[in-house]
């Protein structure tokens, strides 16, 4: 099978299986999400959104977290951990859209990277899911995932994002990431995965390795 054949497989058959997957993270300003997406670094969506629902009940505009005390601000984001750095990077990131950015998110990589605690996986979010263009969220689930399937042959993030964009069609890029995610919790779990009931398994090298070797 040829290397497109089984990048819309794949595409396909995760669409099927999940048609509504979306970020977990809530929110519902742009900014919120970047702040949300800086909490989530090694703490789970569960928690931050959480820690969230506080954050921007407290602090309802740009502005005020832009201007808040920052002892306040470690207390609420305390549960997420690394809460020091985590608390300095949103203040400062608040600061810096509303003195270089009018107050809005940027909607490209370089402006998005030159934010403070914003690397590409949380670029590429935003981009995707905030300004709707193609976008490759390299995050756990998707390196993962897509080097068992055989699509890459890296654990480098970049590396990974950067290979995905060549072989996943521009306007499935987004819903692909965050369709990995949905079934890397659901199926393909990296302890224990169900691949016998894996709607993609046929286009899966490593299943077809493993059958082949039995």
């Amino acid at each position: 099978m040829k290397l497109k054949e089984r990048v819309l497989g794949i595409v396909e058959g995760l669409k099927a299986e999940y048609p509504d997957a979306e970020c977990s993270l809530d929110y519902k300003k742009p900014y919120e999400l970047l702040f949300a997406t800086r909490l989530s670094a090694q703490c789970t969506d569960a928690r931050v959104n959480i820690v969230t629902k506080e954050l921007f009940s407290r602090y309802k505009t740009l502005s005020e977290i832009a201007h808040c005390d920052i002892h306040e601000l470690e207390e609420i984001v305390h549960p997420c951990g690394v809460f020091r750095m985590k608390a300095r990077d949103i203040r400062a990131s608040a600061n810096m859209l509303i003195q270089e950015f009018d107050g809005e998110v940027p909607d490209t990589m370089e402006e998005l990277l030159s934010l403070p605690g914003v690397g590409r996986k949380t670029a590429n979010l935003i981009l995707g899911d905030v300004f709707g263009k193609p976008a490759v969220v390299a995050d756990t689930h998707c390196i993962r995932i897509s080097n068992k399937l055989g699509l890459v042959d890296s654990k480098d993030p970049k590396m990974v994002e950067l290979r995905l964009k060549e072989i996943v069609p521009p306007d499935e890029q987004n819903m692909l990431c965050h369709r990995f995610v949905w079934h890397g919790r659901a199926v393909c779990n990296a302890r224990s995965p169900k691949c016998e009931s894996c709607t993609i398994r046929n286009f899966c090298k490593s299943y077809t390795a493993s059958k082949t070797n039995l």
